[in-house]
């Protein structure tokens, strides 16, 4: 059920702040984001964050919802909140309780990216914004799409989406994958051989949170034969945040021009009206 149901129309009276547009453009970026996440993002108090959400909700510009008793409510930026930071991005699907845990991991992992746990970085970019940006019919610049080969529904080009792709300050191109389930193995080895094909990226890393398919990937990876491109790293990963918790082996897996994810300060503390 919604928390803070929308009206009809946005309210015009509502100041948007420069701190406001930041969290719109970051709520623009995923599926939806978490109270706790837009503490990080602004290094404001946990009641300053719901006030600023509860306000923005209220407002119009974001939607809010729990799925589940115990769970944090999603806030999900709404089309009025789309044009008010002028995005060309789409509404964001309806929250989904089977890919919950793996959407909210992607906005601690942009923020991982943005707050430097990965090196100096020359951009971080969103499946989202990747996948809205192949879409459009005037593009000039190079798709961010992994081709897998052969055609999908529609007679498109099957494409695969890393979960983030960072741009490190040396120009290299790392996808990160956030693997929190298995998927078979004939799938993973499909998109580990397109990303063996694509030269523009230079490693991929991928973070479990289960040694099992860890074990799968890495396995996986050398069998197709790009085990020196494949990296994997252990995360304690829920819907309040993640962290590398095999700093040793993470330290050993660096892949070119990035520095591995540490502990997150705390700050991923929860974030309650």
């Amino acid at each position: 059920m919604d928390d803070h149901p929308p009206p009809r129309r946005p309210d015009r009276s509502l100041q948007i702040t420069e701190r406001d547009q930041l969290l719109l453009a970051f709520a623009a970026d995923h599926r939806f984001v978490l109270c706790s996440q837009v503490r990080s993002l602004l290094g404001i108090s946990s009641a300053a964050a719901y006030a600023r959400l509860r306000a923005l909700s209220v407002a119009g510009y974001l939607r809010s919802e729990r799925k589940l008793h115990g769970e944090p409510a999603g806030y999900q930026i709404t089309r009025d909140g789309l044009r008010a930071i002028g995005s060309d991005l789409s509404r964001p699907r309806a929250i989904d309780l089977a890919t919950y845990r793996h959407d909210a991991g992607l906005a601690w992992l942009m923020l991982a990216a943005r707050g430097g746990r990965f090196g100096p970085l020359r951009e971080a970019v969103s499946e989202r914004r990747m996948r809205s940006h192949d879409a459009r019919p005037d593009r000039s610049a190079a798709p961010f799409g992994i081709r897998l080969g052969g055609v999908g529904p529609g007679g498109r080009e099957r494409l695969h989406y890393p979960d983030l792709l960072v741009v490190t300050e040396s120009g290299h191109r790392v996808a990160f994958e956030l693997e929190l389930s298995s998927k078979s193995p004939a799938r993973r080895e499909g998109i580990l051989a397109a990303y063996a094909a694509d030269r523009q990226i230079d490693a991929v890393v991928y973070l479990v949170d289960r040694k099992p398919v860890g074990r799968g990937v890495s396995q996986s990876a050398a069998r197709v034969g790009v085990s020196g491109r494949v990296h994997v790293q252990n995360v304690n990963w829920g819907a309040a945040g993640g962290r590398v918790h095999d700093r040793a082996a993470a330290e050993r897996i660096r892949p070119p021009g990035v520095r591995s994810p540490t502990n997150d300060g705390g700050r991923t503390a929860s974030c309650t009206p």
